[in-house]
């Protein structure tokens, strides 16, 4: 049955993704971006869809549409990105969430937090289980992304205990694919950009702390997986790929995948930068019967591509 879904943050790199495959699986579509992060660039190809439908809004302001389910998606992801502007990196964080509810309580929409395995900050538990409370400074640099995302959490919580409001919480891993910024400072995206240029990559620390990277589609099953879940589940569900790589292993597989001749370079850990990142995906597993399909050196393979061409075509 065709549904009327809202996608906040739907220009940027995941939500691109997603309001492709909410169309093509016969949805209508609001698509919301303020083009802090997002790029029209990214949904160029929806725009002559009759059921996809633009609209630059910020979801600091309330919104008004009569929709069946909401994604919020809505906040820059990237820490180059969200400490450009921490103040209003939160208030996307909590306003926009505050805002979307409203609307979900309104409509009887249900709604989806795209929040992140950040919420667990510098974990002591490895690997991190949904049930883990997290280690997250709550002064530094990161922490009006980190925390700002564990106040949408609660909020979200709240307007289902207060308001019976029917959310689901998705807790997202590193992501890498298409669609990504090559500026956006993001490790995949460094990596790759600095060895199709041949320039050397540039590795924080010694290289050895551990990120395991999902490709871009294994998260948008999971997250439709998850908005179309049994009434009453809300999550929140990891969602991320568990298979864990050093930096080292990254920027070796990156090199040997673009040919580069690129050498590496080292520079200190920035504050607050988690050493270990592993997803423990049993929940996943058990309620939305997913698991990630696409392995590291498949994914980058594509994004590698999506990357030759991006670059291409800014020269």
């Amino acid at each position: 049955m065709k549904k009327k879904i809202l996608v906040t943050g739907g220009a940027g790199f995941i939500g691109s993704h997603l309001c492709t495959r909410l169309l093509n699986e016969g949805n209508e579509v609001i698509c919301l971006d303020n083009y802090f992060t997002g790029n029209k660039k990214n949904i160029v190809g929806l725009i002559d869809n009759p059921y996809f439908e633009l609209v630059r809004h910020d979801v600091i302001e309330p919104f008004y549409a009569e929709v069946d389910q909401i994604y919020n998606l809505a906040c820059p992801a990237s820490p180059v990105h969200y400490q450009y502007n921490p103040i209003k990196t939160i208030k996307t964080s909590v306003m926009g969430a505050i805002n979307m509810l409203g609307l979900a309580k309104r409509v009887k929409a249900t709604i989806l937090q795209a929040s992140t395995s950040e919420v667990y900050g510098d974990p002591v538990e490895h690997p991190q289980r949904e049930s883990y409370w997290g280690n997250v400074n709550p002064i530094g640099l990161r922490s009006c992304y980190d925390e700002g995302k564990r106040c949408a959490e609660t909020l979200f919580m709240d307007y289902h205990h207060q308001n019976k409001v029917d959310v689901k919480i998705i807790r997202i891993f590193n992501t890498y694919g298409p669609n990504m910024n090559p500026d956006d400072g993001r490790v995949v995206s460094n990596f790759i950009v600095q060895a199709l240029r041949g320039e050397d990559i540039t590795i924080f620390g010694d290289g050895m702390q551990t990120r395991s990277f999902q490709y871009v589609d294994d998260l948008v099953e999971g997250m439709v997986r998850l908005m179309n879940s049994e009434k009453g589940f809300t999550g929140p569900v990891n969602v991320g790929n568990p298979n864990e790589f050093t930096m080292l292993e990254l920027a070796q597989n990156i090199i040997e995948l673009t040919g580069s001749s690129s050498k590496l370079t080292f520079k200190t850990l920035p504050q607050d930068d988690p050493k270990q990142r592993q997803p423990d995906i049993s929940l996943a597993k058990e309620k939305l019967g997913w698991q990630p399909n696409i392995q590291l050196r498949e994914g980058l393979a594509k994004t590698i591509q999506y990357f030759e061409e991006a670059l291409k075509n800014n020269n």
